[in-house]
């Protein structure tokens, strides 16, 4: 089974902090990289994905952290990403993700974040067949 790009889901973690960062929710970095990929993610030529903000990814010591999933799709977990730098690298590597058809990009495709970033590779999630 694979999915259409309009299925991806860009999960945030907007509880993502520096320690000794903010208490603020709406300061953290993670409230601002979910606000800024909610901005790019509206322009005409962005990829087709859900972005959904979440409480936590409990990645806390690798702020920023996200997911990137999809039915049928293996799910990543990315972390070491930055609210201020990272949006364009998180795109790109959204773009190659929809452009698969089981969430496996090849690791050399992968933008550089990505690949020192990963934190977890789960695999789809298969619904059991027995009644």
């Amino acid at each position: 089974m694979t999915s259409s790009p309009e299925e991806i889901c860009l999960h945030v973690c907007v509880t993502c902090r520096q320690a000794g960062g903010p208490d603020d929710k709406a300061l953290r970095p993670g409230a601002v990289l979910h606000q800024a990929l909610t901005e790019a993610l509206a322009q005409p030529d962005a990829p087709k994905v859900r972005v959904e903000a979440v409480e936590c990814l409990s990645v806390c010591k690798r702020p920023c952290t996200i997911a990137v999933s999809g039915p049928g799709r293996w799910t990543y977990i990315y972390g070491d990403l930055s609210a201020d730098t990272s949006v364009e690298t998180i795109l790109d590597g959204v773009r190659r993700y929809a452009a698969t058809v089981d969430g496996l990009v090849p690791w050399r495709e992968r933008p550089e974040a990505f690949r020192k970033g990963v934190v977890a590779r789960i695999p789809p999630f298969k619904a059991n067949s027995a009644a």
